[in-house]
């Protein structure tokens, strides 16, 4: 009676650890390569993230794709490391790509800034953020993924809106025009 109770525990034990070994490649390929879920703090992105003092947003991070030619957009809210302090991680809407010029704000030393290639322009939604007006144009290495939708609270399950300012120039003309 005891070797059949352990026998079948051992079975037990046998089958979950091959159900473990086989699925954490690929839970680990997932939050890699494809999609994670990351936690937003701070109010550099107020109104459109962390609307409240009081809670964080929770955000699903698309990866797949972010290297490839069109794989960052104008307006994509991105998640990347500090281009000063690789241990912190931003999240920035993307004001303009490689070949804009934008129309920079305080404290960046000039008023205009052209974008080279496989750099990012990003901006926070809030007046008040450390950003590329901080610290220049970021290279797109740094991007860790873009936001494409809050998912927690469920209250504000939805895609994120399109927010800021239109900071380059080419369209700022169009509109003057």
């Amino acid at each position: 009676m005891i070797s059949q109770v352990y026998k079948n525990g051992f079975k037990y034990a046998y089958r979950t650890s091959l159900l473990m070994i086989t699925w954490v490649p690929v839970m680990i390929v997932m939050n890699e390569h494809i999609c994670y879920v990351g936690k937003i703090e701070g109010s550099s992105m107020r109104p459109t993230l962390n609307p409240s003092s009081k809670a964080s947003d929770w955000v699903l991070l698309w990866k797949w794709g972010i290297r490839s030619y069109n794989g960052i957009q104008v307006n994509d809210v991105v998640l990347f490391r500090s281009p000063t302090n690789p241990e912190k991680i931003y999240c920035k809407r993307v004001k303009g790509v490689q070949g804009d010029t934008i129309l920079t704000r305080y404290p960046y030393p000039r008023e205009q800034c052209h974008i080279p290639r496989n750099h990012l322009w990003v901006e926070g939604d809030n007046v008040h953020s450390i950003d590329s007006n901080t610290f220049g144009p970021i290279s797109t290495g740094l991007v860790i993924g873009t936001a494409t939708r809050i998912i927690f609270p469920f209250s504000r399950w939805m895609e994120i809106p399109n927010g800021g300012r239109e900071a380059r120039i080419t369209k700022l003309d169009a509109f003057v025009d």
